[in-house]
């Protein structure tokens, strides 16, 4: 598992498995947020499967399949309401999907920069969004 933290209150990783929950559950995670749409995923690894393991791990599941085509201002909300169930870890095939659905939930409520830093910190350079994230500022 490779979770990086972007705030205190929300995290991403690459793809997880089922024996992953545990450690994610100790770690204090209460969310976990797939996305990855199925497509991309071996049968083993599908949001059912997974929504069963984590639900079993007490944790709660949302399932919010992004590709970058779909990547809507309705995928953008679930992702934004999700941080009210924190703290969250989502999670796609490298972790960057979750962090630009991360990045642009904050937009217009966070300055560019802070958005920016908080990846850069967790090793994602998501600076090509900054016009977008920019615009929501005004």
């Amino acid at each position: 598992m490779d979770i990086r933290r972007i705030t205190p209150d929300y995290a991403v990783s690459p793809q997880i498995e089922p024996e992953d929950l545990p450690e994610i559950a100790a770690q204090g995670f209460r969310t976990l947020v797939c996305n990855r749409p199925d497509a991309e995923n071996p049968m083993e690894l599908s949001s059912e499967i997974m929504r069963v393991a984590t639900e079993a791990a007490g944790l709660r599941f949302i399932d919010n399949p992004v590709t970058h085509p779909t990547m809507t201002p309705e995928r953008i909300a679930t992702q934004a309401a999700a941080l009210g169930d924190g703290p969250v870890l989502a999670y796609c095939a490298s972790g960057t999907r979750s962090s630009i659905l991360w990045s642009l939930a904050q937009a217009g409520r966070m300055p560019a920069d802070d958005i920016l830093s908080a990846t850069a910190r967790a090793g994602y350079d998501l600076s090509a969004l900054r016009p977008r994230l920019d615009s929501a500022q005004t």
